[in-house]
């Protein structure tokens, strides 16, 4: 079977966005309601008030952020999402042509450029509809994404190569069922077990489909992280973290199992009714490669009163007792930045999976307030913050392919500065400035030096 990834002999480069964070357009073309756009109307869920009916209005500009993409370079990867009420509004049921029809044209637009594109299946844009119908709580959901996964395929298999099924299914599960920082916004704890098993579930039933309809690079895209205990005492709890956060994920992909230290931590996974025979067996093999989205490392300690909780620590039901330490330097998100945790999860991942890897996300929110002139004389963002952490990044990554892991392309977040979820518009990715009146694109620094690297590097 002929392979669409990159072969390995260089580190490939590209960019990726996520639909529900760029297209905008949220009532257009039949497209239905998805629980990001319940969720972003609730007062208080996003820092800014704001949602994502607008955003960078992609659904029309397409082909202007096209343009971006291929400005990086020749044969960029691009890494997108569809988004599921756009093609089944209902989540189950009538199909939107209309909204096949937008993602026939960004495609075709794509390939025309000389982009290679990548899609995401799901990037937590859930239809409404079946969140009404207690969404990945829900083994139902885990069918009806398949349906929709061949529905897709159908269309665009012909010209996308390279699949990935689901985007952080552990924020999907954790942040969403358990946290409630992020969409539906359910604080159910133990839940977001519940939901994460649906969602491995709902891979393997995908990938069994779309391997069948003959397609051969099948991944899924996990946020990885290394957990590094401050103190001997957090060694425990490092543990306890790595199970819900990595292993619940690569456990299934490589031996078709949760193993005994997760079960500890979330005994519902050995609920025969939830976790039935066959669905592991299913997920075992399911993936042709593995996507890891990295940002910062994490280091608990034993909770100290002096330690303030990270907001996330109730996205881990079942773990000890802990606070973090977020070391300086820190991006504008207060996420820790050290590239070589992005090198450690690399490897790590390789030898637990033993499967090709691609970063398919890294990047860093800088505050962006430093304008000079550009290269066509327009005011433009000097980010060399981000320029740096990018440099750093990719030098991590490719420490991580010496060193012998399998990783065959590094997707900078994000193209387009977007709406950045429950932070609403206030954190920029970006390495394209959105002006935030006419949404007019302008390219950063960044963007200037990306294109610089990939052509004195070939990638």
């Amino acid at each position: 079977m002929t392979s669409h990834l990159p072969d390995g002999s260089t580190l490939q480069l590209g960019t990726a966005t996520a639909a529900y964070q760029i297209e905008g357009a949220s009532t257009e073309d039949g497209r239905g309601p998805s629980v990001w756009d319940t969720f972003a109307a609730r007062p208080g869920a996003t820092r800014d008030g704001r949602d994502g009916s607008v955003a960078c209005d992609s659904y029309h500009r397409y082909a202007e952020d096209l343009d971006l993409v291929a400005g990086l370079g020749a044969g960029s990867w691009y890494r997108f999402s569809i988004a599921w009420p756009r093609i089944i509004p209902a989540g189950t049921g009538a199909v939107e042509t209309r909204g096949l029809d937008y993602y026939d044209r960004l495609v075709d637009a794509a390939l025309a450029r000389g982009v290679r594109p990548t899609a995401t299946l799901y990037h937590w844009d859930l239809p409404q509809a079946l969140e009404d119908r207690d969404g990945w709580l829900n083994r139902d959901t885990a069918e009806a994404f398949a349906d929709y996964a061949m529905v897709v395929h159908e269309r665009l298999g012909d010209r996308v190569k390279v699949w990935a099924t689901h985007n952080e299914p552990w924020c999907a599960a954790y942040l969403g069922y358990s946290a409630g920082i992020h969409a539906p916004g359910r604080r159910e704890g133990d839940a977001g077990n519940r939901a994460a098993h649906h969602l491995n579930l709902g891979h393997g039933l995908a990938a069994a489909r779309l391997h069948e309809a003959g397609v051969t690079d099948l991944g899924i895209v996990h946020n990885l992280a290394p957990f590094w205990p401050e103190t001997p005492e957090a060694e425990q709890a490092a543990a306890e973290l790595d199970a819900v956060r990595n292993r619940i994920w690569t456990g299934p992909l490589a031996h078709g199992a949760y193993d005994d230290e997760l079960l500890r931590v979330a005994p519902v996974l050995a609920d025969p009714t939830l976790v039935r025979d066959g669905d592991l067996a299913l997920v075992k093999g399911s993936a042709d490669w593995i996507g890891v989205n990295y940002y910062t490392p994490f280091r608990p300690t034993p909770a100290d009163p002096d330690v303030p909780v990270h907001t996330e620590i109730e996205a881990y039901p079942g773990v000890s007792p802990i606070s973090f330490v977020v070391r300086e330097p820190r991006t504008d998100i207060g996420w820790e930045t050290d590239a070589s945790g992005l090198e450690a999860i690399l490897v790590q991942t390789h030898e637990r999976t033993g499967l090709p890897i691609i970063v398919s996300e890294n990047g860093a929110a800088c505050v962006d307030d430093t304008f000079v002139d550009g290269p066509d004389g327009r005011p433009m963002v000097d980010d060399q913050d981000r320029i740096d952490y990018l440099r750093d990044h990719i030098a991590a990554t490719e420490a991580a392919r010496k060193a012998g892991a399998d990783v065959r392309a590094y997707f900078v977040w994000t193209l387009l500065d977007n709406f950045e979820w429950a932070e609403g518009y206030t954190k920029t990715f970006g390495i394209v400035h959105i002006d935030p009146e006419d949404l007019t694109r302008t390219p950063k620094a960044s963007y200037h030096w990306l294109v610089e690297h990939i052509g004195s590097t070939g990638s």
